[in-house]
């Protein structure tokens, strides 16, 4: 659904560190550790204050909008012609401009190449099922679809005590990943010749 701007530096999902912060940023520094985040947080409206939503009215996700918010204009450009932005974070490049609200400060010990997928992935599956979804304890939950959202989903039912979670892929050689995630049952929709629900 998103509008074809292009062209655009893509990416969502990195861990980074700070080389510059612009004027009025005092919540970050240079040589911070960071994930981005596109679904950012202003900390100021009603969305950003409640415990149910994190769809901020500043820094929500917006595919469409190519530019940062301050101003309306891009940071990148090539040739003197701007290259646009994307979900405020565009990951897919060695240097990137990102509102400040759309960081999240973490611990420089902890591996940038294995905490970059916590600036979406996990966050996002994880969550869903712990702040959404609210499985109680016992229940039977069902995943569908076992890539990085999916599991994440998964750990968050094993965590809230689900004692069914069943993982529904096209894939069976996801089966046997999804079991450490809590997998109890598996179901490909290729194997059954009418709807499995």
């Amino acid at each position: 659904g998103q509008t074809p701007v292009f062209p655009r530096i893509l990416g969502h999902e990195a861990g980074g560190i700070v080389e510059s912060v612009g004027e009025g940023v005092t919540e970050l520094a240079p040589g911070d550790h960071v994930l981005p985040v596109f679904t950012g947080e202003c900390k100021e409206c009603a969305h950003c204050k409640s415990e149910e939503s994190n769809m901020c009215d500043l820094l929500r996700i917006n595919v469409d909008r190519g530019v940062m918010i301050g101003d309306g204009k891009s940071r990148f450009t090539i040739n003197g012609k701007p290259i646009f932005h994307f979900v405020g974070t565009s990951t897919f490049s060695e240097y990137t401009v990102i509102h400040v609200g759309c960081l999240a400060k973490i611990n420089p010990e902890a591996p940038l190449d294995k905490v970059c997928i916590l600036s979406c992935g996990i966050s996002t599956g994880l969550g869903a099922t712990l702040n959404v979804a609210k499985p109680k304890k016992g229940s039977t939950v069902a995943i569908f679809g076992l890539g990085a959202v999916g599991l994440a989903a998964m750990e968050g039912a094993r965590l809230s005590g689900a004692s069914r979670i069943i993982g529904v892929d096209l894939n069976p050689a996801k089966y046997e990943q999804a079991k450490k995630f809590g997998c109890t049952d598996f179901v490909n929709p290729k194997d059954h010749k009418k709807p499995v629900q």
